[in-house]
């Protein structure tokens, strides 16, 4: 039997493998070189990016839960100009694909960032990230409106023509809608899932630990809730999903491609073991060569024919 390829295709970008980290939990890369090497991964996905530095939110920020951690950072960044100066020399010299999670507070913020960025040929795609308040819109979300979804993907569609990703929030009524919204406007891949809206109180102090009050729940505890929205969505979307949330193991990857993910992410995960990547990438080459299986494609969507 041939050697199991884990490459896969987002749009028409190549990856080696199909485990990638969540963006803003593996910062732009150097945070982790000591623990991972940059070239692991099938593409790395950066830490939001904004027009101009944003200072994120008040301390304290984290905290751990059952089952997970929230965290209301504020998608803390340099803005773009900080990017190009100090974390994109850092990444250029690795043979990974770069994807750049955008962040705004306006679809011309978006389509501002993915104009600047668009002439780098290291980069490779963007991924924008519509958990974002919508200022004009008196600060609703743009992944919780169907037209507001559409709106700012067809926008930065037409600034660029590398990869566009959009990672969808979970804080819907029903994702499909808005996954359906952005593939007509454009989009060649989708990430799910965003975070869950949580919170945690200080019994002792009798007040919401974090000073934002609340914040975005991720980790182990979301990974069911994830898997069902991959899969509701797999069935209504012909482009590619990147799947996340809670993934610890190989085992937790493969749940997402049998539900329908084309790639998976890894964000939590990190921070409980940064060596996790190279399990799960080890795990799946191990579990493929286990089950006779030649490529992930063979997998992919296996549960709704099982």
């Amino acid at each position: 039997m041939p050697e199991p390829s884990l490459a896969v295709h987002l749009g028409a970008l190549t990856l080696k493998n199909p485990v990638l980290p969540a963006s803003g939990t593996y910062g732009y890369g150097r945070e982790y070189q000591s623990f991972i090497a940059p070239d692991l991964w099938g593409a790395i996905v950066t830490k939001g990016v904004a027009p101009t530095p944003w200072i994120g939110n008040a301390m304290p920020r984290v905290c751990e839960t059952p089952g997970g951690m929230l965290n209301a950072i504020g998608l803390q960044n340099p803005g773009v100009e900080g990017f190009v100066q100090e974390a994109l020399p850092f990444l250029r010299p690795f043979h990974t694909p770069i994807i750049v999670n955008i962040v705004g507070k306006t679809v011309e913020e978006y389509v501002e960032v993915a104009t600047r960025l668009n002439c780098y040929e290291e980069i490779a795609g963007f991924e924008l990230n519509i958990s974002c308040p919508n200022v004009k819109e008196g600060g609703i979300a743009f992944g919780t409106d169907p037209h507001a979804a559409a709106a700012v993907t067809s926008a930065v569609r037409a600034a660029t023509d590398k990869l566009l990703i959009v990672k969808l929030s979970p804080n819907v009524t029903d994702i499909t809608t808005i996954a359906q919204a952005v593939e007509g406007a454009g989009a060649d891949t989708l990430s799910l899932i965003n975070t869950l809206l949580g919170m945690a109180i200080d019994i002792r102090q009798r007040r919401p630990i974090l000073a934002n009050q609340v914040g975005g729940l991720s980790g182990p505890a979301i990974k069911p809730v994830a898997v069902r929205m991959v899969w509701q969505t797999y069935k209504k979307v012909a482009i590619p999903i990147i799947g996340m949330g809670g993934i610890l193991s190989a085992d937790d990857a493969l749940e997402y491609i049998m539900a329908g993910a084309t790639a998976v992410a890894i964000g939590t995960g990190l921070y409980v073991d940064p060596y996790i990547p190279a399990q799960v990438i080890d795990g799946l080459r191990a579990f493929m060569v286990a089950e006779g299986v030649t490529t992930l494609a063979e997998l992919r969507g296996a549960a709704h024919r099982g």
